[in-house]
């Protein structure tokens, strides 16, 4: 708590030292002034009650009374404008920082655990709340602090037990409180992934790629019911803690004003036995609702910030998060010659092994097709070769070194892929496909040449603005009208993406035609090959013809390799390649086809 508690306090100084420095004294100034009008007021009274009133000097102490509450209420106004400014600046910064590490994690371990994912959610959620609640907290601490100090004079000389009462119901209340808190963020600890599932049925509603599906198999009440149930539960479990808390702070409250009551009293009997003044009356009835509403607003918002404390611990924990791959130095060489050596890897510890002692060589320059059933692990394959995980055990070299040692980077720099889950983002078509290489993003003329490669160009530049065209109907405007492509179309869009990195000496195709038609898969495949002729090539693909000519075909079977050679020496051995095959050319014999 203290750890979380110093680095949200420091924030604001480290975003905006100046504003915050300048919020700070403000508020010290803002603490200051209602015990100074408090005085000034019971000069007053007891100059106006003392039988010689100089009307001069009366006039003088309620013209200051007026301007003292007048500055306190400037200095407020001010001091709440220059908190939004703090709290501006650091919920950029903190908000920056927090995706900056999400951004810049090396592999996709973490981006692929539902826990980490949790741990994101309620760090978001830290960094948009704790530093505004915190910072107004601290605020409301300081004017509170200087407000009491500035009371307790009066205090102390009308009646000094009142002094302690009112500090041991505030201990009272600040305890409660602080108990309150806790209970408040382990209820959004342990039901953030129920929230996060609400926020899944909540995006499929919403989402257009899963519009067709929801509306033909009418599933819009089921995943809505879905939504609304997992909204209750974690309503449920907030509104349970937040009663216990109102409880509390009811009953801390009404002994408050117990104590004030007390010890208005005690002094009223004072002024009535002549012991002490009707401004001692004024002054100690200001000083007890001045401490009492300073006081109460510190504990009402120490359970806000409570619970934005003990969340923030999951920012400084994102934050802090280590990466998932160490960190190579070393250059890829240009001989993109890649060898696997009893690789053997699993996505968790105690999950099956994916891949079994996998040994391949994919000589620099030559074409491999990798083949086999859904799950043999093809794409996982593809994941360690582009250095998303490390293998558990075994290695993979890059011209004899091994991957661990290359700079992430520079080895992915010199890799192009077609995934066969590709990205269709809601960008322009020029942007889709120049972020295949962001550095030429602006290079109308490569992207041009990548498209016409792909055979995208003539698609693209039919659309209402051209390459300027946006990709999405959610993400348009009214004069920028947006429009989406067909299946094949984005499949060509994503090998336009891949061949922008024309310098990339290894080229991994994941299934790159298998939303195309037959001519299209034709005409793409002779471009490819074109285009990569002389590259080191891993193709993937169910559809076997597309395999066919590669220099060496490989087949994956229960992660291990079942067999490896060229399609006639495969199909005459009658393995696993030759069964696929049959199959899939048994789909196309028909007796009228000679």
């Amino acid at each position: 708590m203290i750890r979380n508690a110093a680095a949200a306090l420091a924030l604001p100084f480290r975003a905006t030292p100046l504003v915050a420095t300048i919020t700070l004294v403000l508020t010290v100034f803002a603490g200051v002034a209602p015990a100074s009008g408090a005085w000034l007021t019971m000069l007053l009274v007891d100059e106006l009650t003392s039988g010689t009133a100089s009307p001069g000097r009366a006039a003088f102490l309620a013209v200051a009374a007026a301007l003292v509450g007048g500055l306190a209420i400037a200095l407020l106004y001010l001091g709440g404008h220059l908190g939004e400014v703090v709290q501006q600046r650091v919920t950029l910064t903190v908000e920056s920082r927090l995706f900056r590490r999400v951004a810049t994690l090396p592999g996709l371990r973490y981006v692929e655990d539902p826990a980490f994912h949790d741990r994101l959610r309620l760090a978001e959620q830290a960094a948009q709340e704790a530093p505004g609640t915190i910072s107004q907290f601290t605020q409301e601490v300081i004017r509170s602090v200087v407000l009491l100090v500035s009371f307790s004079g009066a205090l102390l000389v009308v009646w000094p037990p009142m002094t302690l009462l009112l500090l041991a119901s505030v201990v009272t209340a600040v305890f409660a409180r602080l108990a309150t808190a806790r209970r408040e963020a382990a209820t959004e600890e342990a039901w953030v992934a129920t929230d996060r599932r609400r926020l899944f049925y909540r995006a499929l509603l919403t989402d257009v790629r899963a519009a067709k599906e929801i509306r033909l198999f009418g599933l819009g009440s089921l995943l809505h019911n879905r939504m609304i149930d997992s909204l209750a539960t974690v309503s449920g479990a907030r509104l349970a803690a937040a009663r216990r808390g109102t409880l509390v702070q009811s009953a801390l409250a009404l002994l408050g004003a117990a104590v004030g009551g007390a010890g208005t009293v005690v002094v009223v009997l004072n002024v009535a036995a002549g012991r002490s003044s009707v401004g001692d009356l004024v002054l100690f009835l200001g000083a007890v609702a001045g401490v009492q509403t300073g006081l109460s607003g510190v504990v009402l918002q120490l359970g806000e910030a409570g619970r934005a404390v003990t969340l923030f611990g999951h920012y400084l924990d994102v934050i802090g998060t280590h990466d998932d791959l160490p960190e190579g130095t070393g250059t890829p060489s240009h001989n993109a010659s890649i060898e696997l050596r009893d690789v053997w890897f699993r996505y968790s510890e105690d999950g099956p092994w994916v891949l079994r002692g996998v040994n391949l060589t994919i000589p620099a320059g030559r074409a491999v097709g990798l083949a086999g059933v859904n799950g043999a692990g093809k794409s996982t394959l593809v994941k360690l070769l582009c250095r998303f995980y490390d293998p558990q055990r075994g290695t993979i070299t890059w011209d004899g070194v091994d991957l661990r040692e290359l700079d992430v980077d520079g080895l992915r720099a010199r890799i192009g892929v077609v995934f066969q889950e590709f990205m269709a983002y809601d960008l322009t078509a020029a942007e889709n496909i120049g972020i295949g290489q962001a550095a030429r993003l602006d290079d109308r003329g490569a992207i041009e040449a990548a498209a016409e490669l792909a055979r995208v160009a003539d698609t693209i530049r039919a659309l209402p603005q051209g390459f300027d065209t946006v990709l999405s109907r959610t993400h348009a405007d009214d004069d920028h009208p947006g429009v989406t492509l067909s299946g094949g179309q984005w499949q060509r869009v994503a090998l336009a993406r891949c061949l922008m990195r024309a310098d990339a000496e290894l080229m991994i195709l994941d299934e790159p035609t298998s939303g195309l038609d037959a001519e299209g898969e034709h005409r793409v495949q002779e471009t490819v090959r074109r285009h990569a002729e002389g590259r080191t090539r891993l193709l993937i693909s169910h559809r076997m013809s597309s395999l066919r000519g590669a220099d060496l075909i490989v087949t994956l079977a229960g992660g291990r390799i079942a067999e490896q050679g060229r399609h006639d020496e495969l199909m005459d051995a009658g393995g696993e390649y030759a069964r696929l095959f049959r199959l899939q050319a048994d789909g196309y014999q028909d007796a009228r086809v000679g």
